[in-house]
Formats: C-alpha cells, sequence, structure tokens
C-alpha cells in the first residue's frame, strides 16, 4: 500500500499478488502492473508482520527494488545474493513462499532470512551484515572460471549500513581488482537498525550523479559495443579517463570510481518502472558496477517512516492505528539488556574512566541509556565489531574503562582482536556479551552458542555468567574495581527476574562459584541465567528421592578449584547444564579438570547440542536442545545410566 497514513484496508484486493508463484509468473505483467503488485505487497506485510512478527521497516523499504530485480534478471540462474535478510521478505514472497509466510520464523516454517537450504532462490545465507560483496564476487568469478552459457549474472544487494562493514570494503576492494561482471546494488536507507554512524554514511548521503550525463554514457556505450570500437582491454583506460573527467568537471571524486568500480546513481529506489528500466540497461554491462539506491525505512507505513528504528522489529501491532502491542504486565520487569545500560550510567556516574562501545547496536543493547546522559562517553563505530574492539583496546591503552556491549553472534567477528588486541596486552576491557544462548525466531545466524567455547582457551580472559539482574550489576561492577584484564559477562535476551535499578553493588571474587543446593547425589553445575530451569528440575529430582546437589558456577573461567574439589570428593556423576553448545564451555572444562586431577566420574553435559539449531520459540528451541524442565529433571533422575562417559 503506498498510502503514507497508517490506516489500513485489510481486505484490500490482493489480486495480482495471488497470481505470482514464482518470479516467472512476475515476468508475465506488464511494466504498468508493477506499482499495483508493490503496493499489493506492501498490504501483505503489514497484514502478515503485525499478527506474526518480524523484520518489518527494511522489507518495507524493499519493495520496488526486489520486484524489478526479479522482472529483469532469470532468477535463479542468475544469482541475487542478500546482505542482512531484513531485506529479503519481498523475495520470499515473490519465490514460492507466498503461502508460507504465515509461518515465517516459527518452529518448523520458514527462516526469517535466506536460506539455501529452504530454496534456490536464496543462493547464500545472510544473517549477518556486510558478507554479500564477497560472496556474490566468489559467484561471478566462478561463472567466469565455468564459462557459464548463457551469462549468469551476479547481484549483491547491500543495505541498512552494511556498505561501513570492514568486509565490505574488503569485497570492494577485490572486486575492483577481479575479472568479474558483479553488480552491487547499494540500497542506501539511511539506516542499520540505529541511525547510521560515520563519515561514508555522510559521504553516501551527498553524492550527485546527473541522470542526463548517465543516460548519455548509456547510449555512447551501447554504441560503442556494438561498433566494435570497446574491448575489454581497453575498458580500464577508458574509464579512468572518464573518470577523471566527471570529477573535474562536478568537483567531487566519487569513492566508487576512484576503486574503478562502474557507478550510476543515486537514484530513487521506489520508482518500480525506472529500476526496471536501470537493472535492463546495466545488467550486460562487463565488470564491477554499483547502483547508488536512495530508499526509505518502513515506506509506505507512515509510523514505520517516522520511526524506523523502533519499527525495524516492532513486535506485533495494530494496523489499523500503528499501536504496537504490549505483552508487558502491569508491574514491568526489565530485560537484561535494560539492566545492563542503567548499570553501565551508575558506573559512568561513578568513575569518569568508564565508557561504552558498542557497534551499531546502542538501543539494542541499551547502551543509549548513558548516550542519552553523557553522549561524549558512548561509541557507536557502526557495523564493525572488529573496530569496535580494538578501538576499546586503544580506549584501555591510555586509562579509559571501556564496556563493549556486542550480540554474542557477532561478536565471533571480533575474535582475532579480542585476542590481539586486549587479551596479549592484558587491558582492561570489559566484553558485555547480549543475547547469549538460544534468542529464538531469528535462528541459526543469531544464536548465541559459541562465546563460552571460544572464549575459553584465551589466556587471562575472565569468564561470567549471572544467574539473575543483581548479579549482572554485581559482576559489571567486580569488572570495573578488579583492574583485571579482559572480561567476559554474558547474558540473554529477554526479560530478567527483578527490577534492580539503583541496588547498592558490592565486589565478588573472582572464579567464586555458588552452593544453591546442596546434596550427596548427583552433582549439577549450571552457568547463567538458566539456573532458574535447572533449580526448577533439581526441585523435581529431589521430590523424586534423587538428593541432587545445584551449583551456580557464576565464572566458566577461572573454575572454582574449591567447589570442584567438594564435587570430586563426593564422588558421584557430575551435571552440568548450559545455554551454549556442549562442545567447548562448561562442561568440557569440569571434564578437563576431572581428568588433570585423576578423578574417572561421569559427567553429563547438556547444552546445545553439536548440531545448528533453527528457529522457534525459546522455549520450543529449548526443548528440542532438552534444556527445558522436564527433560533436566529426566537426566539428573537417571544420571546413573547411560552417562556420558
Amino acid at each position: 500500500m503506498e498510502s503514507k497514513g497508517s490506516s489500513v484496508d485489510s481486505s484490500c484486493d490482493l489480486a495480482l499478488l495471488s497470481e505470482i508463484n514464482s518470479p516467472d509468473d512476475l515476468k508475465r505483467l506488464s511494466p504498468e502492473q508493477l506499482p499495483t503488485l508493490c503496493a499489493q505487497i506492501r498490504t501483505f506485510l503489514i497484514q502478515n508482520v503485525s499478527q506474526n512478527p518480524g523484520h518489518f521497516a527494511s522489507s518495507m523499504g524493499a519493495v520496488e527494488l526486489t520486484v524489478a530485480m526479479h522482472y529483469v534478471f532469470d532468477t535463479p540462474y542468475d544469482r541475487i545474493v542478500w546482505d542482512v535478510g531484513h531485506q529479503a521478505y519481498v523475495h520470499k514472497i515473490l519465490t514460492g513462499r507466498r503461502d508460507l509466510f504465515h509461518t515465517n520464523r516459527k518452529f518448523g516454517g520458514i527462516s526469517g532470512f535466506p536460506n539455501p537450504m529452504e530454496s534456490e532462490y536464496d543462493s547464500f545465507s545472510a544473517g549477518h551484515a556486510s558478507n554479500s560483496i564477497s560472496a556474490a564476487l566468489g559467484m561471478a568469478v566462478a561463472t567466469e572460471l565455468n564459462r557459464d552459457n548463457p551469462r549468469r549474472n551476479v547481484v549483491a544487494v547491500i543495505g541498512d549500513a552494511s556498505i561501513s562493514g570492514g568486509l565490505a570494503f574488503e569485497g570492494l576492494n577485490n572486486a575492483a581488482n577481479t575479472n568479474s561482471n558483479l553488480l552491487i546494488v547499494l540500497n542506501d536507507n539511511d539506516m542499520s537498525i540505529d541511525r547510521n554512524v560515520g563519515s561514508l554514511h555522510s559521504y553516501l548521503a551527498h553524492i550527485t550523479t546527473s541522470k542526463s550525463y548517465n543516460n548519455m554514457r548509456f547510449r555512447i556505450f551501447r554504441a560503442l559495443k556494438k561498433m566494435h570500437v570497446v574491448t575489454d582491454r581497453q575498458r580500464g583506460p577508458i574509464m579512468r579517463f572518464n573518470n577523471s573527467m566527471k570529477a573535474l568537471l562536478s568537483h567531487e571524486q566519487n569513492i566508487f570510481e576512484g576503486l574503478n568500480i562502474r557507478y550510476f546513481g543515486p537514484i530513487d529506489g521506489h520508482d518500480v518502472l525506472r529500476l526496471v528500466r536501470v537493472f535492463s540497461d546495466i545488467k550486460d554491462m562487463k565488470g564491477p558496477r554499483l547502483l547508488h539506491l536512495r530508499t526509505v525505512k518502513g515506506k509506505g507505513y507512515e509510523p514505520a517512516e517516522k520511526d524506523p528504528s523502533r519499527w525495524h522489529a516492532p513486535g506485533r501491532f495494530d494496523p489499523s492505528t500503528g499501536k504496537v502491542v504490549s505483552s508487558s504486565s502491569v508491574i514491568r520487569i526489565p530485560k537484561y539488556q535494560e539492566v545492563f545500560g542503567q548499570t553501565l550510567l551508575d558506573l559512568a556516574r561513578m568513575d569518569r574512566r568508564v565508557v561504552g562501545v558498542t557497534a551499531a547496536m546502542s538501543s539494542g543493547t541499551s547502551m543509549n541509556i548513558l548516550q542519552g546522559e553523557m553522549p561524549g562517553r558512548v561509541f557507536d563505530v557502526g557495523i564493525s565489531e572488529g573496530h569496535a574492539v580494538t578501538f576499546a583496546g586503544g580506549l584501555a591503552t591510555d586509562g579509559m574503562r571501556p564496556y563493549v556491549a556486542i550480540y554474542s553472534t557477532f561478536l565471533q567477528r571480533a575474535y582475532d582482536n579480542i585476542i590481539n588486541d586486549t587479551a596479549i596486552q592484558s587491558l582492561p576491557v570489559t566484553y558485555c556479551i547480549d543475547r547469549a544462548g538460544i534468542v529464538g525466531e531469528d535462528g541459526v545466524t543469531h544464536h548465541g552458542a559459541y562465546d563460552l567455547a571460544y572464549l575459553r582457551p584465551i589466556p587471562g580472559m575472565i569468564i561470567a555468567s549471572p544467574r539473575n539482574a543483581m548479579m549482572l550489576r554485581n559482576l559489571m561492577y567486580t569488572s570495573l574495581v578488579t583492574g583485571h584484564g579482559p572480561m567476559a559477562i554474558r547474558y540473554p535476551r529477554g526479560q530478567a527476574d527483578a527490577d534492580v535499578s539503583g541496588a547498592e553493588m558490592k565486589r565478588l571474587t573472582l572464579g567464586k562459584s555458588e552452593c544453591l543446593v546442596a546434596g550427596s547425589g548427583p552433582q549439577v553445575i549450571s552457568i547463567g541465567p538458566i539456573a532458574s530451569l535447572v533449580s526448577e528440575a533439581v526441585t523435581v529430582a529431589r521430590s523424586r528421592g534423587v538428593d541432587a546437589a545445584h551449583y551456580d558456577a557464576v565464572f566458566l573461567k577461572p573454575l572454582d578449584n574449591e567447589m570442584m574439589e567438594t564435587i570430586a570428593g563426593i564422588g558421584n556423576p557430575v551435571i552440568t547444564v548450559e545455554d551454549g553448545t556442549v562442545e567447548g564451555g562448561l562442561g568440557t572444562a569440569v571434564s578437563e579438570w576431572l581428568v588433570q586431577h585423576g578423578y574417572m566420574l561421569p559427567v553429563i553435559k547438556i547444552g546445545i547440542p553439536d548440531r545448528f539449531i533453527y528457529h522457534g520459540t525459546v522455549g520450543e528451541l529449548y526443548r528440542l536442545c532438552g534444556l527445558d524442565v522436564g527433560s533436566i529433571a529426566g537426566r539428573i533422575v537417571g544420571c546413573d545410566v547411560g552417562a556420558d562417559r
């Protein structure tokens, strides 16, 4: 729906869209029908995402772009590689999944992101930002090496500020020096999740290119090509001369053309007829090209256009009013991220050295709480996790105490930086790892399954996970007052157990666990907020006559030697429970300790199994992984049978 109002007619005729089951069906439409189809797609998105929540604003802004690409290119033979799957809902709707869209992000349903195992139209996985250019370049080179006939076009669609990511720059640099016909579509919607930051964003906002100039260049190119005047060998010098003349006349050097990548734009990304014409004009050109589109995140739905950050993934909402449906109770319990954000503000008030660093997730991590009061002490570096970590290392080198808040799955991108730029130098950088563990509907690319395992081998790294909100505050305070080197504190997505705003913080002893329930039977060790489920399971087991003990490890590294000596001395099976992979985390650490100290006890490791876990609610995925109360209780009661040895 193209109306900018929030009023939506749920009975709107979707007849045209109902006929589109593949891009071949789309191609049967006349160009004049495409604006109507785009309006119907927007209505379909509003109707569906308002009831089955997902990533809304990005896909609303990519409607015309997606329709035009599938109209012009021969997918799936031609490859479309999406960056950030947030913008790919329309792609799914047009490629045979319209009638399955109500299952989007649900357990057993279609994924919220492109998934090659789901459809041949999904040419590459897209969960993390900035990878589309590199992946598409690989495909474009492969098609040259394979001598595909007819020519196979490869298109990388990069948007939501992903162009600012380091991997995108690496891909651009390589594309400029590689024999390929890659087309890069820059979907510039002025947003990532929060407002874009950085000089590249400002640069993109001011690029100008003459429409008449590009039209003339198209005509000259086609004419010279037909006359066989222009050859591939001559293309480089001609382009460099052309770019130099253009820079001289416009008094502006284009960063892309400076890399010898043909640049077209910026053009209106919501003019579907013009997009069809431009894609048709440039699709058969040789060499790397970049088409710069200006789009509006949330286009066609006024509330989303006005507040695209909030409408990135708004949850359920009333289509007619734009009011988000709240599921909160009268007494609202903060989310873990909010506990982090408020605690960070408290620490910053306490110590002028405290600063915050995040990577395009100021609101997602609640670092905007500190940002609102002390904007000069928060640094949002954009989609650049590696830079965020090294930047924090630089801050710590000269006396600052940086708290780096990044989602667990995105912190994986900065692993080298963590080791080389903070750990080796024993710098006091605190990693506040949000969205740790199973995150739910965002699925396989977003679960924080590996942080415990990938951080544990790093020498000098303190690793902790609080079982409740107060412990999160205490751990953050402890990281400040101990002055130790790097420390990681992981916590999950979602609601905490209590509102602890303003509660007095205390220093914890590094590497000290806590015994929650003593017992002489199976010894259960958990880490993090999953302790609440484990406590319920232990209660169930004890009601069945099993004298189980329950320890909260608190720290994965260093592991509490006193706790381990006590447990080992009892001599009964040990059960570990963690909201992370069973390969390399708490269970592995406990097993290694027992072997190193000469104890031959069975260890049952409960956690995320050694396979990729897809999407569903947290409860559904916990049951799938055996992390629900019933499954854990069953393992405790039956732990003397079939234990992992």
